[in-house]
């Protein structure tokens, strides 16, 4: 393996089980052809990652970042992430990876349920202190060293925010086979927990997202062989409450009904002139907020209140929705043949250079080689992946000249234009046909022609209402 050119790359590896948790049959490899990582691979799938050997170091121990995300809503896109986090140590001095302590587990791995077990980690009551610490303590230390915290919150979110646009699309299409479409505002919500590592240059590295993090807030002390008690977790309990409580706050079904109670019963109390027959302020306020007594929320909205800077990534989630419509059938993930035939023609794919025989074979290449590749076999189909590759095959066939991203981008500007039309198209058509038992002098000439039309059994015409949309910025030829 060659970086960038330069043969004397060669870094460390760490194997990590797919499936796995806490640390469980993680190790450190040199070489790739490590008979052991051959051996997990054939009993089980595994991650492979290069090995961040320059780390930041607090007293002279590695560790990483655990940080709390709420995904409130996919659609529209909502993502929260909370103010402090946990700073998670290892129990040995750092050290940079080499043949003799590639196998230290407490000076490489900062996973809490290894560490735990090292006879140096140390239970700490200080949020600054301890083998597992906030992560406000650590960015304390590091402002009185003279560090732009504000850059590394910001490169954090920035972080976060990327992250979390590359999963939506599947998500998506995973929510919209499970939750019936439909229901007014969101369904569910889910809190992510983001493993992040400061690199030495404080720049901060992804190390994974964990799909349903440890919320406990105590740890087992050990009290006699074979005897262990809970003991509650002060760092934890600082921490992971205030995710939960404000998590619940955000996702309060009644919270808007409340709200709008409120402002109503603002204008009959401000109206009072006689100071004897108005409450005390704080009963006031405490029966129009039953949440003045709460801690602020401690979760801080990132997207969509920083979308501008980021949309420009959203292409794939918009080739999901286009994916999505095009499925049919409520609940599956796949795209049928006949799905994908619809999405050509309706979006005005095919030419005289792209036949529909084409499409075909385009369908069954790209379906096969990625059905070949999944080890679920279930659902026969397209799945999405393999629907946004078939999509890049066609962006750069219609418009060769331009680079990669505007390629795809006009090509969904493209389809969404024409499925705009369509539907316009068909909700005028639906109108016209809804507005057939109505007298012509009951509406206005625009709204009586139709009817005229249907009791002269004539078909109603749906096509004029192309004019209402303006033209996209690419040519449609």
């Amino acid at each position: 393996m060659v970086k960038d050119g330069d043969p004397s790359w060669k870094p460390t590896f760490i194997v990590k089980p797919d499936s796995g948790c806490q640390g469980d049959g993680i190790y450190l490899i040199k070489d790739p052809s490590d008979i052991r990582l051959a051996g997990t691979l054939q009993s089980r799938p595994a991650v492979v990652q290069e090995y961040i050997c320059k780390p930041l170091l607090i007293d002279k121990l590695k560790f990483d970042i655990r940080l709390y995300v709420l995904l409130k809503s996919l659609d529209p896109l909502e993502i929260y992430i909370a103010k402090d986090g946990l700073s998670r140590f290892c129990t040995e001095p750092y050290q940079e990876p080499n043949p003799k302590n590639l196998h230290h587990i407490f000076m490489h791995l900062t996973n809490y349920s290894l560490n735990i077990h090292s006879g140096n980690f140390v239970h700490s009551d200080s949020a600054s202190t301890g083998s597992k610490r906030t992560f406000s303590s650590i960015l304390c230390r590091l402002s009185s060293k003279g560090v732009d915290i504000k850059k590394v919150w910001s490169d954090i979110i920035s972080l976060v925010i990327k992250t979390v646009i590359a999963l939506t699309p599947e998500l998506k299409v995973f929510y919209q086979s499970d939750i019936p479409a439909g229901r007014p505002g969101p369904t569910c919500f889910q809190i992510l927990g983001f493993d992040i590592l400061l690199m030495k240059n404080l720049k901060p590295i992804l190390l994974e997202v964990n799909a349903n993090p440890s919320m406990r807030i105590e740890h087992e002390q050990e009290l006699s062989p074979g005897v262990f008690e809970n003991v509650p977790s002060l760092v934890d309990e600082e921490v992971k409450v205030a995710v939960i409580r404000d998590t619940l706050r955000l996702m309060d079904p009644l919270k808007n009904k409340r709200e709008n109670q409120s402002q109503q019963l603002k204008q009959p109390l401000a109206v009072k002139e006689d100071p004897s027959d108005s409450e005390p302020a704080n009963a006031s306020d405490s029966n129009r907020n039953p949440e003045a007594h709460l801690p602020s929320i401690c979760l801080k909205q990132v997207f969509p209140k920083y979308a501008k800077q980021f949309n420009y990534l959203r292409l794939v989630d918009r080739m999901a929705n286009l994916f999505i419509r095009f499925l049919g059938i409520k609940g599956t993930m796949k795209l049928g043949p006949t799905g994908f035939r619809t999405f050509i023609r309706n979006c005005k794919l095919s030419s005289s250079s792209l036949s529909m025989a084409a499409v075909d074979i385009l369908y069954i290449d790209i379906t096969r080689r990625w059905n070949s590749m999944t080890l679920d076999q279930r659902d026969s189909g397209m799945c999405l992946q393999a629907f946004v590759e078939a999509f890049f095959y066609l962006a750069q066939r219609k418009f060769k000249m331009l680079p990669l991203h505007e390629q795809v981008a006009s090509l969904i500007d493209l389809c969404e234009y024409h499925l705009s039309l369509l539907d316009e198209k068909r909700l005028v058509c639906g109108r016209s046909g809804t507005s057939g038992g109505r007298p012509p002098d009951s509406g206005s000439p625009q709204e009586a022609a139709p009817s005229a039309q249907l009791a002269e059994g004539n078909p109603p015409s749906c096509t004029n209402s192309a004019h209402k949309f303006s033209h996209s910025r690419h040519a449609l030829s």
